[in-house]
């Protein structure tokens, strides 16, 4: 039982073939090498093990020994940091973990759902009608004013048009491809050119954090507030100690970063879809009309499925692992690829056809479902992802007649780590209803 075959061609051409055309070459190495395969990367001096089979991705994600490749901390801790709960291992991760669950599960989620619903309404305000436009960038702009509001707790006029202005630029360094090529480089050559200019709009946006979280530990009425950063400042670990200020600065970027721009696309897919198909689209209007919402979670676990935002969610191996009659041995990094183990035809019957039915008569499975990755790292706020997700889908739906601007569907583009929209879903709203009361019971 040897180790699975490799991609042949150079690591910087493999590199490049995963920045620009990830779908493609992914698709291109599943026809030629089968369920398991091994990329090199440039920078990397051992390949890294693609895996599709959800047996396999139950055997990486259930042995909680395995940690983190390398690939997560190079790419991830320029804007991070070293106290990111996504770059944490071992106990470290679990403690943090823990101290960091409770403000993204049950009554304390759902006491954000007015606040929600009102920034949504205030988007849909702003959208011209009759005139085309590119959705996504939307998504975008609105699920930063979520994290400002819910997760940051800023009210204050002239602080939020700072943050916009600071993350809207950090976010938007990481999404170009010549940043990520950087990311690779320096890691042995150093800081240069876009790396250096990203670390100092970093440093400034840290700044702005540190004031936020000096002058919220000063709040009287911290204890009081709602919001996610007095939740984190108030809460302790076993041991009675708290979460340092530069460990709240690394988790609000984690937070922003998987909250903000994941959301974002997977709305800008969902809305891609739904526009492509009118069938499910007025399925879907028809039972959020009457307040139901059975359909509307379906519909949510396939645009999760059909588009899943994250390429790869990948561990280093704590011993070895045998999958699909090959051995990988201990220290070997694989990563289960999320778009591949959504794309067996022996898991999903049409595997590239919308269907949220098939969802209706029982969730996704654990391993062949895993937009949020899986086992002790699966993404925190996954909860808090889909209970946005159906506030922004319902109202959008309830109160606008969209239309998708072409009769093509989008295809995919990268930025950051995530797939996007390339050219950010572009729609048309022929008419606008007034805003609503608030809702409840998305939760």
């Amino acid at each position: 039982m040897g180790l699975p075959p490799e991609v042949s061609g150079p690591p910087l051409l493999q590199t490049l073939r995963w920045l620009f055309r990830p779908i493609a070459f992914m698709e291109d190495c599943r026809r030629r090498y089968g369920d398991v395969f091994g990329l090199r990367f440039t920078g990397f001096e051992t390949p890294m093990y693609i895996l599709s089979n959800p047996d396999s991705v139950k055997a990486v994600y259930t042995d909680r020994a395995n940690g983190l490749p390398p690939g997560r901390t190079v790419t991830l801790e320029p804007l991070l940091g070293p106290g990111s709960l996504l770059l944490q291992e071992g106990g470290e991760h679990l403690a943090r973990r823990r101290l960091m669950l409770p403000p993204f599960h049950g009554e304390r989620m759902r006491a954000y759902e007015e606040i929600v619903q009102e920034l949504v309404d205030t988007e849909i305000d702003s959208w011209p009608l009759a005139t085309e436009f590119a959705i996504h960038p939307r998504m975008q702009a609105l699920t930063l004013e979520v994290i400002l509001r819910v997760v940051f707790g800023v009210d204050e006029l002239d602080r939020l048009d700072r943050l916009r202005g600071l993350l809207r630029g950090v976010l938007g360094g990481t999404a170009s491809p010549a940043l990520q090529i950087s990311a690779l480089v320096s890691r042995r050559f150093g800081s240069q050119g876009p790396m250096r200019r990203f670390e100092e709009l970093v440093a400034e946006t840290d700044a702005e954090l540190y004031e936020l979280i000096s002058e919220r530990r000063a709040d009287p009425g911290l204890e009081d507030r709602d919001d996610i950063l007095s939740a984190l400042i108030c809460a302790r670990f076993e041991d009675g100690s708290a979460m340092s200020d530069s460990e709240l600065r690394d988790q609000l970027m984690t937070l922003l970063l998987a909250g903000h721009e994941t959301t974002a696309t997977a709305l800008g897919w969902g809305f891609d879809l739904l526009l492509h198909h009118p069938a499910q689209l007025e399925r879907l209007r028809g039972e959020l009309a009457k307040g139901g919402g059975e359909y509307l979670r379906a519909t949510i676990s396939e645009i999760l499925r059909l588009r899943p935002v994250v390429p790869i969610a990948g561990r280093r191996l704590a011993a070895e692992l045998r999958i699909n009659g090959y051995t990988l041995p201990a220290g070997a990094d694989v990563s289960p690829a999320i778009w591949l183990v959504h794309t067996r035809a022996d898991v999903y019957p049409q595997p590239f056809a919308f269907r949220p039915e098939r969802f209706l008569e029982e969730g996704p499975d654990t391993y062949s479902w895993i937009p949020f990755g899986g086992g002790i790292r699966r993404c925190l706020g996954a909860s808090f992802a889909e209970f946005e997700m159906r506030i922004v889908l319902r109202e959008v739906l309830l109160r606008c007649e969209l239309r998708a601007a072409s009769e093509k569907a989008e295809r995919v583009g990268r930025r950051n780590i995530t797939f996007s929209p390339r050219n950010g879903t572009r729609v048309i709203v022929g008419a606008r209803q007034p805003a609503r009361e608030p809702a409840r019971a998305v939760g």
